[in-house]
């Protein structure tokens, strides 16, 4: 595994050895590296205590009571894409400094008075790394691996991490009860390494990643803890979840284990509620399935799809194939806004699910809907999230049951979207207006502007670097000795048919007729 580990990650580890210490990478990194994933962020842990790590490496810092140092190094993966403002990011960046990053060494420590259900109040450092790994949630981050005292590089997994990697379980290092005791962020974490590690084509649950029983019993027990969490760390792995190739699972997987109730209850409130002759699912399984098919991978248009039937349960009339849920949309944009600035999520997040939320439900007809009714669409809902209402109304579509998400009537309103947004083909493109070749030719206001103006437009479909102000007057200047009915005639069929070829185009990239 030594090859995959990056060279300032292996200097860091050389420079504490060769002063006298123990180091070893330590926790996810090591994870990552068993199951064959590229990991994001790299850990150290050693025998050296904070001041012998600052001591070692200057360009460090230093700022909390757990005997963790940052040590800047220079940038060796790329940067991480952030999700709309969200806030945060995966990777370990240096402050202010997008061409450094952060190795994070921690001396080897146990924890214990874990008061508040999230940190602990007593941290002790030791020289022992197997009790180091001992206050690590799960086995298979609780494995280090580095040069023994021979110099060969070598596992270090004193509680059977590597053995349950490869059987695919995730169990708690020691009592699960204690180990969720001690930090309820464990509880949803769970979730979170079950939704990413496992693998949506396997059929066989025998075969797939699974969380240990105990631990599974363990999580129902103190799911109550979750209140002591911040909502903004629970935000986090949610967000997470909600990313990974198993979102839709593993809301479901939040729900089982009874998590969910204090993330977001509100969408619970659609198990069980049936729907009308269009939906064969609840509103519960129809919002799941409508996140598991959403084809955007950003977060704010993947809660929409997740929220974007919440108001059904509300706004529920009747029951049957007959029943109905007027207003549905308006009201869960409400609901979706409350519960996601719970969770606090950026404002602009919120706004922009919210607005999803809010339009999903949006009429379009081929033969009945005009290119005014797709303006005053795109006007409500913004250019810039039309690609994203679209990608939630596929979801919701998919989350149905039917077999297309992108129906002949959602590629026409591609097409329109595209036809409406572009400049029209007319005058207004010209660098020039009228009341300039008025002043300019002395011109009273008269239908002779307007001719001229169709006829400079011909002559800049066909060049259009000609389109400037001081070239168009000089062609237009020309132009009177000319009879001008002719070439406006000229210019008028040049003019429709670069709208004709502009539409045919854009008929044909969205599959329309």
């Amino acid at each position: 595994m030594k090859d995959f580990i990056p060279q300032p990650v292996k200097n860091v580890i050389e420079v504490l050895q060769k002063a006298g210490f123990e180091a070893f990478i330590v926790g996810g990194c090591v994870r990552d590296l068993l199951i064959g994933r590229t990991p994001k962020d790299w850990d150290i842990t050693t025998s050296a205590l904070p001041e012998n790590i600052i001591t070692l490496f200057p360009d460090s810092f230093y700022e909390n009571n757990f005997g963790t140092v940052g040590v800047k190094v220079p940038r060796f993966s790329p940067l991480s894409p952030r999700e709309e403002g969200l806030g945060h990011s995966d990777e370990k960046s240096a402050p202010d400094d997008t061409a450094r990053e952060i190795i994070e060494v921690t001396t080897y420590r146990t924890e214990s008075g874990y008061e508040d259900k999230r940190r602990p109040t007593i941290v002790t450092f030791t020289t022992s790394l197997t009790e180091d790994l001992a206050r690590r949630d799960f086995t298979m981050n609780a494995l280090a691996y580095g040069k023994n005292s021979d110099g060969v590089w070598t596992l270090v997994d004193p509680y059977g991490g590597q053995k349950d990697i490869q059987e695919k379980i995730i169990r708690t290092v020691g009592k699960p009860e204690e180990r969720f005791d001690e930090d309820a962020l464990r509880l949803i974490r769970a979730v979170r390494f079950l939704a990413e590690l496992r693998n949506p084509k396997e059929a066989r649950a025998s075969h797939n990643w699974h969380i240990e029983e105990q631990a599974r019993q363990a999580i129902k027990e103190f799911s109550p803890h979750l209140k002591h969490v911040s909502q903004e760390r629970i935000r986090d792995e949610f967000s997470k979840i909600i990313l990974s190739r198993n979102g839709a699972f593993g809301v479901d997987m939040l729900h089982q284990l009874q998590l969910l109730r204090f993330i977001l209850p509100e969408l619970e409130l659609g198990i069980g509620v049936t729907q009308n002759l269009h939906h064969i699912y609840t509103v519960w399984e129809h919002n799941l399935r409508a996140l598991d098919t959403c084809p955007s991978e950003k977060l704010s248009v993947r809660l929409a799809a997740l929220l974007h039937d919440v108001g059904k349960p509300e706004t529920k009339r009747g029951d049957g194939y007959r029943s109905t849920f007027y207003n549905h949309d308006h009201v869960g944009a409400r609901i979706a806004e409350k519960a996601l600035a719970r969770l606090r999520f950026p404002k602009a997040l919120v706004e922009k699910a919210t607005l999803l939320v809010d339009n999903h439900l949006f009429y379009y007809n081929v033969d009945e809907v005009t290119e005014a009714s797709v303006r005053r669409l795109i006007k409500r809902v913004g250019l810039e999230n039309m690609d994203d209402l679209m990608a939630v109304r596929i979801g919701d579509r998919l989350g149905s049951g039917v077999p297309k998400g992108k129906t002949y009537k959602l590629r026409h309103l591609e097409y329109m979207i595209e036809k409406v947004s572009k400049d029209p083909i007319t005058p207004k493109m010209l660098a020039l207006h009228g009341t300039d070749l008025m002043d300019a030719l002395g011109l009273p206001p008269s239908p002779k502007v307007g001719t001229l103006l169709d006829i400079l437009l011909s002559r800049v479909i066909d060049d259009p670097s000609l389109n400037s102000k001081e070239e168009l007057l000089e062609i237009a200047r020309g132009l009177e000795k000319h009879n001008l009915t002719e070439l406006r005639a000229l210019a008028k069929a040049k003019i429709e048919k670069t709208k004709k070829d502009e539409r045919d185009r854009l008929k044909k990239n969205h599959f329309v007729l």
